[in-house]
């Protein structure tokens, strides 16, 4: 479903004359249907600038990033037409990022129930599903109404993830998704995340959390070696 070829990006640091800080190059790997590759590697390697890529976020510098659409047409993300992006966006591509940036006014059930809405969903069924989700982490009725600028890094964290998953994407793009939650609540938004695994979501993740990686990875990229291997469990034990 996701093919990336050669991909390099590079910044250019304007307030320095110009200066280009290089952040990863030579990134080439497959993602399929219903598997989680892993991105690994320590931190400054460019594992968030690569899904910022892939979401295009980021202009890469060069390479492909190549997304098997819905309708079996492939488009290059690193090339495509911003209004595509924003179609792919609002119709088939997830993206969790490490902040939650709380739209002004929104409550936390608008912002679930909006995605769906989008879509074309049914308003009452929207409501019913994003009230359903919103209970399943946790999240209590009483913060429905509320401004999720108001809730603490967990609450803001897990509506962050509701709000990637309850449209179902096909592509999910995951940063460091479980970094700010407890046990009990990491353990409800993994099993979420293997449940979309299996209806045929695939997905690229950033990981530092072990349990996450060994649970929800199926093989992984690393970095710094510019490698792509299977995961082995063992290691992680």
């Amino acid at each position: 479903m996701l093919a990336v070829k050669n991909l390099r990006k590079d910044f250019t640091m304007f307030i320095c004359e110009g200066k280009k800080i290089p952040s990863f190059g030579n990134v080439s790997f497959e993602v399929g249907a219903s598997s989680l590759l892993a991105i690994t590697g320590p931190s400054g390697a460019g594992k968030s600038s690569l899904l910022k890529c892939v979401y295009r976020t980021y202009l890469p510098t060069e390479g492909e990033i190549l997304y098997l659409d819905r309708n079996g047409g492939t488009v290059n993300l690193a090339e495509a037409d911003d209004w595509v992006i924003l179609s792919l966006r609002r119709n088939e591509i997830g993206y969790v990022s490490q902040f939650f940036h709380a739209m002004p006014r929104v409550s936390a059930l608008d912002t679930l129930i909006e995605p769906l809405i989008t879509r074309g969903g049914d308003a009452a069924e929207a409501m019913d599903r994003a009230s359903e989700m919103l209970s399943s982490v946790g999240i209590g009725k009483a913060l429905w109404d509320m401004y999720p600028s108001t809730f603490s890094g967990g609450e803001k964290q897990r509506l962050n993830i509701l709000r990637a998953v309850i449209t179902k994407p096909r592509l999910l793009l995951l940063d460091e998704p479980t970094a700010s939650l407890d046990r009990g609540y990491k353990e409800r938004i993994m099993n979420m995340i293997l449940a979309l695994k299996e209806d045929g979501t695939a997905m690229l993740g950033v990981f530092h959390d072990r349990d996450a990686l060994t649970c929800l990875s199926d093989a992984r990229y690393e970095m710094t070696l510019g490698e792509y291997c299977e995961i082995d469990r063992e290691l992680f034990l």
